[in-house]
């Protein structure tokens, strides 16, 4: 069925609604195809809201051609693992966090080079920085500073790397750079049910963890398995990383939902056998997401919800199908 407004997709779902001793009886699924609305809550090509008579699904906003509806569901199943990256996800660090981390240490080090907020959004197509740095130096050419031979342009990059790191983790000690709405209280979700919780990244691991450990305190960081860096030696769009996750936690990749931003973590984790929840972030807005099995521009929080975990399992179920 076809809904291209949000009066009729309200209406549609009035309509589909049972009666409340039905649906008490058992959860009740609503299928409507939305071709004219933003993915921004609803897998490709179809979004699929189930309900019972005491919690219905509810419109958040709307504006022309997009619908947003809070994305949960009454079914009791729920991820082996929930795996989140970091930069994007967690908090959105790129533009004012690592980018202005680079600069500085391209200045301090006397290298006359700056990476302005468009040149930066082309580079994060490279997952790591210490990969990114070496991709554009190869490309423009290196500094003048910079040594000659290819084993000592690694131990250069490493250096203005581990440089780069100091001063990020400085930024996110001083709390500078927020939790992006929702992943506190997603995270807690899962952690309350017996979820295992982890971090996977292509940033440096004492980055990563600085923003477990200051951002979402202590006591969620102590329940936080985190995977970073050089952990694995190829990094996203090549699935490793996930693959590493779901082996040292124990899981079946199948019974695992990531949380990405971008279209190469994405890759990753399909590539790695999991369900990929993408949350937008300001680099990333305009990527290609065809493959995601539900995009969103955050999770959020109430009143501003976009979903849950108990959405997350509901991927599982493959309910939602294109």
């Amino acid at each position: 069925m076809a809904l291209n407004t949000v009066s009729s997709a309200q209406a549609f779902l009035s309509r589909a609604r049972p009666s409340t001793a039905v649906a008490n009886e058992r959860p009740f699924l609503a299928t409507f195809f939305l071709p004219t609305v933003e993915r921004s809550c609803c897998a490709p090509k179809l979004a699929a809201l189930r309900w019972t008579g005491a919690a219905s699904p509810r419109t958040l906003r709307s504006s022309p051609g997009r619908v947003s509806i809070t994305c949960s569901a009454s079914g009791s199943s729920v991820p082996s693992a929930l795996l989140f990256d970091c930069d994007g996800v967690l908090v959105d660090t790129e533009k004012d966090g690592h980018r202005i981390s680079f600069n500085d240490t391209f200045q301090e080090r006397e290298l006359g080079v700056t990476w302005d907020v468009d040149l930066y959004g082309e580079l994060l197509k490279i997952g790591g920085g210490k990969e990114r740095m070496t991709a554009y130096f190869n490309k423009v050419g290196w500094p003048e500073k910079a040594p000659k031979s290819e084993e000592e342009r690694k131990e250069f990059i490493a250096s203005l790397h581990k440089r780069k790191t100091e001063l990020f983790m400085a930024l996110i000690e001083k709390k500078l750079l927020p939790l992006r709405p929702g992943i506190a209280k997603l995270i807690d979700q899962a952690l309350g049910k017996g979820v295992k919780v982890a971090v996977c990244s292509t940033s440096n691991e004492k980055a990563v963890s600085a923003i477990v450990s200051f951002l979402l305190g202590p006591e969620r960081a102590e329940k936080i398995k985190i995977f970073a860096g050089d952990v694995v030696p190829r990094k996203k769009p090549d699935p490793a990383i996930y693959t590493l996750a779901a082996t040292t936690l124990g899981v079946d990749p199948s019974r695992c939902v990531v949380v990405e931003d971008s279209a190469i973590g994405l890759a990753a984790a399909k590539a790695a056998g999991m369900k990929c929840i993408v949350t937008k972030s300001g680099y990333t807005a305009e990527e290609d997401f065809e493959n995601a099995d539900a995009v969103f521009d955050c999770i959020g929080d109430p009143p501003e919800e976009r979903f849950d975990l108990t959405f997350c399992g509901t991927l599982l179920e493959k309910q939602y199908v294109s």
